[in-house]
């Protein structure tokens, strides 16, 4: 199935992205997150591995390199009523090589922003008629990627983290009646946001945010304005630049370009502090589904098995959010602290539970079956094993 059978990934994508959509976000916009991750793998077989800044591990000041396999994906961000947060689901999964596997196999290496637009383009096409909100982290936070969404029949909305030594302009001035020469793309350049964030004349609107990266509620200080995006080549992008502030100072400050012009400050905070859940997704995959302990080399079982490892975190959410709704027993509790919500080890223990019942497995027509051990430890058995690992 993994390195020789015949069948398309794209195909199976579409169809989880379906059974997602109809149960999590029947109607209204999709919000759809997109990152990247690097699966640790060592090994001369292994032809598509490089080496790649490790995100976990470096930071501003040691930069820390990793060698395996780079993977982007797209993941659906919705609520969920039984867990009380915001999970991402990944539908699609691609296998982004270096430069120097691509220049080995005379192709043309494709850059994080080249894979994430092509992705995009496939949901955009499969689902035409939804609104579409793409949240990028800083990576990915290039006019390669929100110029031609922009340009699309049906335009994707682009949202990402931007630094602040961003160099934005105001929007073009209306032209002049008999005005000759070509319309100008952008007005005049704004000062960098960094010298905005420490000016005094700085107006800081107050606003309170329901979920801070899974900490409660939380106060911050906005600053937005509409500005212009444009970089010689690539057609300026009208986007709307998001400060934030944190009044007690424990963080650093932040600012977000969204191409929605007419959105709120607040919506798009909201939209972007959901990213967040795709490191937890990642982080979750490789503690209960196995990712980075896959041991095949051939190219065909490398290009599958991780894909299809995190679309079965989402098989297995959906299928336990058709059971967990409305929870009605506390979930199983941890000896370190109290859970008051269901998390994913749960869901998985419940869907394991499901498919081991003993009635899937008959051992006798008769309609009593004979146990050589009781009931109840048996069953204290199958909750053990459906808790491992």
């Amino acid at each position: 199935m993994l390195n020789r059978a015949r069948w398309s990934s794209l195909a199976v994508s579409r169809v989880l992205l379906s059974l997602l959509v109809a149960a999590f976000v029947p109607t209204g916009l999709l919000l759809v997150g997109i990152d990247a991750t690097i699966e640790r793998r060592r090994g001369q077989r292994i032809a598509a591995k490089g080496l790649y800044r490790a995100p976990v591990r470096s930071s501003q000041a040691p930069f820390v390199k990793a060698s395996g396999l780079r993977w982007i994906g797209l993941m659906l961000l919705v609520p969920s009523p039984w867990a009380g947060r915001v999970w991402a689901l990944p539908f699609r999964t691609a296998l982004a090589p270096s430069e120097r596997y691509a220049q080995d196999r005379g192709r043309r290496h494709k850059t994080l922003p080249d894979w994430a637009r092509q992705l995009l383009r496939v949901v955009r096409r499969w689902w035409p008629d939804r609104a579409l909100i793409a949240v990028a982290d800083s990576s990915s936070a290039a006019l390669a990627l929100l110029a031609p969404g922009q340009g699309w029949p049906q335009p994707v909305t682009g949202l990402t983290r931007r630094r602040l030594d961003a160099a934005l302009a105001e929007p073009a001035p209306p032209r002049r009646p008999r005005q000759v020469g070509r319309p100008r793309l952008k007005g005049r350049r704004r000062p960098p946001l960094a010298t905005v964030a420490e000016a005094p004349t700085t107006v800081w609107t107050r606003h309170r945010i329901a979920d801070w990266y899974g900490t409660g509620a939380r106060a911050v200080e906005l600053v937005s304005d509409p500005a212009v995006w444009y970089h010689p080549g690539p057609p300026a992008v009208p986007v709307r630049g998001v400060l934030i502030r944190d009044p007690q100072g424990a963080f650093a400050t932040q600012a977000l370009l969204c191409t929605a012009g007419a959105v709120a400050p607040a919506p798009i905070l909201a939209w972007f502090v959901r990213r967040w859940q795709l490191e937890v997704t990642f982080e979750e995959a490789r503690r209960h589904r196995g990712v980075e302990t896959q041991r095949q080399w051939s190219e065909g079982a490398i290009r599958r098995t991780t894909p299809a490892l995190l679309g079965l975190f989402s098989l297995v959410t959906r299928v336990a959010h058709q059971r967990l709704v409305h929870p009605a027993a506390v979930p199983r509790q941890a000896a370190g602290y109290h859970k008051p919500r269901p998390t994913f080890a749960d869901a998985l223990a419940l869907v394991r539970r499901q498919r081991w019942t003993v009635s899937d497995y008959p051992t006798s027509a008769a309609p009593t079956q004979m146990v050589k051990i009781p009931r109840a430890r048996l069953d204290q058995l199958t909750e053990a094993l459906c808790y491992a690992a």
